[in-house]
């Protein structure tokens, strides 16, 4: 893990929001996912830690590590 909080992209009722780890106040709420993945990308790049993707359902579907991940994937994006 890295030196900040990881950034979550939730549901939220106006869109999507992104969200610090434990935090019940969004820091951003836009009207797409994408739009939010963008946001929490640049904070997590920022602060070096991941990033966590929620689907509609809640559930974790996708994310990244922006800081010193102990196990860094083989193949560079």
């Amino acid at each position: 893990m890295g030196k900040g909080k990881n950034q979550h992209v939730v549901k939220h009722q106006n869109g999507w929001a992104v969200k610090g780890a434990s935090n019940t106040k969004a820091t951003k709420v836009t009207s797409t996912q994408a739009e939010a993945i963008k946001v929490a990308q640049g904070i997590a790049r920022n602060q070096q830690s991941d990033t966590k993707i929620h689907g509609q359902n809640g559930r974790i579907r996708a994310g990244n590590s922006y800081g010193n991940d102990p196990c860094p994937p083989k193949d560079k994006k």
